[in-house]
């Protein structure tokens, strides 16, 4: 409990200099003019006098910091200039659901397929499986998203869309869970597979090291010893110790996926998640949504780094002895 304790305490500490960090990157930049990035290339001067009042940036730093932090999480009345005033914190809120339904379902597979091949190229070490499967791992690697992306389009949206074997597919697009589930489904799973090719090949080559690296160790040969099967002792032992590597790059990769990371695979398929919205935000140099949508990814990274911590304790006794 002290543990839980201790580690929520760093997370908000963490979380503050964050925003701190952010707010001094994009606003207290010596030289440069807030003002004038919020309100936009050729602004009247009386939107850049609205703005200089309304955020604080004719007052002193700490001012204009918590007038920034409470226009973004309590009144959440943080407004884009460049886009007609239209309020920005509604509008990532509007596009998380569609960065959430790519990423979990993408997680699903790159966790599940991952988990697979690199527990079946261990038990199979330095046989044909073993370097078939870790040969796939390293093509997909590999393979640049966006080019995957393009070439997935290609296959199903228009050179054999029309046979048997892609007409289910529908257009590029989201369709909202709630409206249509099945719609939903068929609109996301090329999206799954595409982002999820990287990372079950990343995945799937560290647990197949890890595991041949546990196969040593003592408490390994112990269960052997004990007369346990070699495959019982590969997943009951030492699956569940090389989970704690497989969990922290899980949760980092996660994180940085539903904060904007999908940025790639959003574009390509024409979903209006968080990525593609910071993508426009960085064509039109909007300075509000760029700074929300980074606020967004930061938390959800220290977030999930505290998620990681408490599930070692979980994992791994030795964490939990030691804390």
């Amino acid at each position: 409990m002290a543990a839980l304790l201790r580690r929520t305490g760093q997370t908000v500490l963490v979380l503050f200099g964050v925003s701190v960090l952010v707010f001094g990157v994009f606003f207290a930049t010596p030289g440069a003019d807030p003002t004038a990035r919020i309100a936009g290339r050729n602004a009247a001067p009386q939107v850049m006098e609205k703005v200089r009042h309304e955020y604080g940036f004719d007052r002193p730093l700490p001012v204009q910091y918590a007038i920034m932090m409470k226009k973004l999480f309590i009144t959440r009345d943080l407004a884009s200039y460049a886009n007609r005033g239209q309020a920005v914190v509604p509008e990532i809120m509007q596009a998380a659901p569609v960065t959430a339904s790519l990423v979990c379902g993408a997680a699903v597979l790159w966790v599940t397929v991952s988990i697979f091949m690199g527990t079946l190229a261990a038990a199979r070490k330095d046989t044909w499986v073993d370097r078939g499967l870790m040969m796939l791992g390293l093509v997909g690697i590999s393979i640049p998203v966006f080019w995957l992306g393009q070439v997935a389009n290609l296959l199903t949206q228009s050179r054999y869309h029309d046979t048997w074997l892609f007409s289910w597919v529908p257009g590029l697009g989201y369709v909202p869970l709630a409206q249509d589930p099945l719609g939903w489904f068929r609109a996301l799973v090329i999206p799954w597979v595409v982002l999820a090719v990287m990372f079950i090949g990343i995945y799937s080559r560290v647990l197949r090291h890890d595991l041949v690296a546990l196969a040593g160790e003592d408490f390994m040969r112990t269960a052997r010893a004990k007369g346990l099967s070699p495959m019982r002792v590969l997943l009951r032992h030492g699956l569940r110790t090389s989970m704690v590597t497989f969990v922290s790059l899980f949760g980092l990769d996660f994180a940085q996926l539903a904060g904007g990371g999908a940025l790639l695979t959003e574009v390509v398929f024409g979903l209006p998640g968080v990525g593609r919205l910071t993508y426009r935000a960085l064509t039109m140099l909007d300075l509000p949504v760029i700074m929300a949508t980074v606020m967004y990814s930061a938390i959800f990274v220290v977030l999930a780094n505290a998620v990681v911590d408490v599930v070692y304790l979980f994992l791994d006794p030795r964490v939990r002895d030691a804390r």
